[in-house]
């Protein structure tokens, strides 16, 4: 259960927002039903996470698998619960869904995938990255894809974390 309660949708300040977000995502998320709590913090994240999941150039596929591999690592079960269907719907086959947490080990991904996740892994485990590893990405990407890669990572990243400090779970009752 979430360490404090989820916001009101029909509270009168979030009532717009919340018609809103349902229109964009289709329903309340859990994570959106938290965000309510603060109106302006919930618009920010709600524009912020569109540009990166919707208007970014960035490959479906690989946003996925970046977003579930990013939940693996910090042991984020609701980010993962909620992207694992997107990245099957993207492209990513179930066995990369299941060999995602030790691609290094696997012949399942393409190199393109190899260096974006080794990227994310940098970034999700040490925040700065090391030159070889970036040297990969950057041989891989143009300026804007690397960008959107990083946006993206640092983003899930976000979103984990503030998952995971307020425990916010799937199992949770609405």
């Amino acid at each position: 259960m979430a360490r404090i309660p989820y916001g009101d949708p029909d509270a009168p300040e979030s009532r717009a927002l919340v018609e809103r977000i349902v229109a964009e995502r289709g329903n309340l998320l859990h994570l959106y039903q938290m965000l309510i709590h603060s109106p302006p913090v919930a618009e920010g994240w709600l524009a912020f996470l569109t540009a990166i999941r919707q208007k970014s150039g960035l490959n479906g596929c690989l946003r996925e698998l970046l977003i579930v591999r990013i939940a693996q690592i910090n042991n984020a079960p609701y980010e993962a619960d909620q992207h694992i269907p997107i990245a099957l719907k993207e492209g990513a086959s179930q066995e990369q869904m299941d060999a995602l947490s030790n691609w290094q080990e696997s012949n399942l991904f393409t190199s393109d995938q190899r260096a974006a996740l080794g990227y994310a892994e940098a970034m999700t485990r040490n925040i700065q990255v090391p030159a070889e590893i970036f040297a990969q990405v950057r041989e891989l990407f143009d300026e804007r894809a690397l960008v959107e890669l990083t946006a993206t990572i640092g983003a899930y990243n976000m979103v984990s974390r503030f998952l995971e400090a307020l425990e916010v779970h799937s199992h949770d009752p609405r």
